[in-house]
């Protein structure tokens, strides 16, 4: 078990679609180890493994006293929506008012490959659907309106953590007799 470093908003695994898990084994067990402990030394409510730079199709999370895992989740959403405060672990810091179905379903498999459902609503239902939406590339600042995600990226710039780092101006030792290069 190891506590991975967490990848911010602009790496670009974060915008890959995973790949499915086809072998349920120990370096899957591993992951899903890694994941839980990660997430909950952040501490988050949710972690999907390309957060952690693994393009696979694996999340853990940790909602109202339940500690879980799915691995290559399918959803089945309520038609009845909620709006709620979203955050996440890849925008540090960040939260914004996000729809999301208010019910979910979700069939998938164990670390070990048994099959799993799980049944959710209001934070379990959010929490699922952020963690899917990872795997397939989305971050939860996509499904803002056009004001929202204009403040969202603004949000972004101005956080210490985004954009690209300044660059270091390194002076010259040798004088240039006035003149910049």
């Amino acid at each position: 078990m190891a506590i991975q470093p967490i990848r911010i908003f602009g790496d670009p695994v974060l915008r890959m679609k995973a790949q499915p898990v086809t072998t349920f084994d120990k370096e899957l067990r591993g992951l899903v180890r890694d994941l839980t402990e990660t997430m909950k030394d952040a501490p988050g409510s949710g972690l999907a493994a390309p957060q952690i730079g693994v393009s696979l199709r694996v999340f853990t999370y940790h909602v109202d006293g339940e500690l879980g895992h799915l691995v290559n989740p399918v959803l089945d959403l309520t038609d009845e929506q909620q709006d709620g405060e979203e955050g996440c672990l890849s925008l540090p810091g960040l939260s914004f008012d996000t729809r999301r179905s208010f019910g979910v379903v979700a069939k998938g498999f164990n670390m070990h490959g048994d099959p799993v459902t799980i049944e959710g609503t209001e934070l379990l239902a959010r929490c699922i659907q952020h963690e899917t939406d990872h795997l397939d590339g989305i971050i939860f600042i996509d499904r803002l309106d056009r004001e929202q995600r204009k403040a969202a990226m603004k949000a972004i710039r101005d956080a210490d953590w985004g954009g690209e780092p300044a660059p270091q101006v390194r002076v010259s030792p040798h004088s240039t007799f006035g003149r910049a290069f």
